[in-house]
This record gives structure tokens, sequence and C-alpha cells, in this order.
């Protein structure tokens, strides 16, 4: 197991530039999307989740948390709330998506947050400044994940924490099942790894923390189990976050021959019915923590 170092990084704004080879998500290459429907899409499934995946994420008061990949602010929202009391520095790559988290956040009230612009392998901070760090759904569209997370250890200080939360597409099952409505998920899973991103980096979790030096891992698998029984996440989840998120690639799937127009249709037809009275869909998101040593 790797060690972190203590690497000064200067206070600059490093940006990721066309041509870079610095690993981090080229915001025109978001497999996702950028429109404002995946902007309620994100939200939709920040909302749902919020118990499930951040109820026992809160920071002492006075603490400095850094979230790396904040987006449009989505958990931002939600990790402000869960710690009035904290300093949270939320960083992007996409100076839109900051002013998009930054609004949101004023929207709620929230005076706890500040934003900054960088890319997550050359953030602007002196080692050691924080005491823990937050990172959701980044590292799923990171061609160096690890690399990333070897990046961020440095930052935090001695016996300071990490957490990493992020899905994993290979664990949809659902019922009724269906042949096409898995063709459509391997669709996004397939574009992703094209775009060199990791659909499946769930399961991945405690290794890629182990490999970057951080002590203490512990994984925790969360499940969203929906039927008919939970109306709340038959829409929450399913409809408007899973499913939303499958059809945001029907372009591309299509545009690249990945799957017939028929299937396709058949496919997103068949990811709804699940949301009916005898439908069920289950899908599992890993919750990891680690300490630098």
């Amino acid at each position: 197991m790797k060690q972190c170092g203590t690497v000064f990084i200067p206070l600059s704004s490093n940006v990721y530039r066309k041509g870079s080879n610095s690993g981090y998500m080229n915001r025109k290459k978001y497999v996702h999307g950028y429109s404002d429907r995946e902007s309620e899409r994100l939200f939709d499934q920040a909302q749902t989740l919020t118990r499930l995946l951040h109820d026992d994420t809160q920071y002492p008061a006075g603490s400095h948390v850094l979230e790396a990949g904040c987006g449009i602010g989505a958990q931002t929202v939600i990790l402000a709330k869960n710690s009035p009391g904290a300093h949270i520095t939320s960083v992007d790559i996409s100076a839109d998506s900051l002013q998009r988290a930054e609004d949101m956040t004023r929207k709620e009230g929230l005076i706890n947050v500040t934003f900054r612009q960088g890319d997550i392998f050359q953030l602007p901070f002196a080692p050691e400044t924080f005491d823990h760090i937050f990172v959701c759904f980044v590292l799923e569209h990171l061609a160096e994940p690890q690399r990333a997370l070897e990046r961020l250890c440095p930052l935090l200080k001695k016996g300071g924490t990490i957490t990493v939360i992020e899905g994993d597409h290979g664990s949809a099952f659902f019922h009724p099942e269906s042949q096409n409505a898995r063709k459509a998920i391997e669709c996004l899973v397939h574009l992703q790894r094209n775009m060199g991103g990791n659909a499946l980096i769930g399961r991945q979790l405690y290794p890629l923390l182990s490999a970057a030096g951080f002590g203490g891992v512990h994984v925790s698998p969360r499940m969203v189990y929906v039927d008919a029984s939970r109306p709340a996440l038959v829409d929450g989840f399913t409809r408007l976050t899973f499913t939303a998120m499958v059809e945001g690639v029907r372009d591309a799937a299509l545009a690249q021959g990945m799957i017939s127009q028929v299937e396709w249709d058949q496919g997103i037809q068949d990811l709804y019915r699940t949301c009916g009275n005898d439908g069920v869909f289950c899908y599992t998101f890993f919750k990891a923590t680690g300490t630098r040593t």
C-alpha cells in the first residue's frame, strides 16, 4: 500500500485544457450531458437518496471539508445542511457548474460553502489543509481514479477522513426481466468506458482507496429497493433517476450502432414497466471511507 506523501500543490487555478493528459473529466465528454433535464435529474437523485447515502455523513463544527467535484451542487446542498458548522470548500472544473452550485446554495440560504474552480489532479491548496474530503459520483468519470485519490490524500491532515460514493450499473436488477432493458443499460456502460470512465466503479472502491494510501478503508453497500409499496422511490429513483439517466444516452448509443432503435425503445419501455404495480427495481451504491495515516 502506498503512503500519502506531503507534496506542495501551488495556489493556482489549474483548469482542464484541450489536449491535457491530466485524466480529469473532459466537460464536453460528460456521458450524461449538460442539459437542463440532466440538472433536474441530478437534483431528483440527490433528494431521493439523501437518507440512504448521506444521513451518516456529518462533520464537526469548525472542521474544514473539501468537496472534490461538486458539479451543479446537488450533493453540496445536502452536505452543507448536514454539517452547518463546518467550513466546506466545493471545487469543480466547470465554471458553469460552479455558478449553478453557488446559485443553489444561496437559494437555500446556506452560508458555509466556498466555491473554487480547479482540476482535481492539481488542486490549488497546500498540504494538510482539510480535516475531511468528500467525493460523490466523480471517480466514475475519471480515466485515472486512483491517481486522483493519490492527489487528494496529501490535502488531508493526518488522521483526516475521506468519503467516496459511487454507483455500479452492474448491480441493477429488475422485474419483469428484459434483455432489451439490459442492452440499453449496457449502452450507457460502454459509452462511459469509451469516454475514459467506469460505470461499474462502485465495486472497486476498496482496492482503489487502499492502493491510494488510505488506511482503515471500509465500504458500505447501500441498496435501493423499489416496489409499488414505495411510491416515492418508484418516481424519484426508478423513473426520474435511473431510467432518465439511461434515456439520456439514446442519441449516442444509436449513432454508434450499439443497439437498434426498436431494441432501444423497447428497452426503455421495459424499464418504465418496472414502475408498475407488479414491478421491482434494485440498485446498489457503494459508500467508502478511509483515513490518512
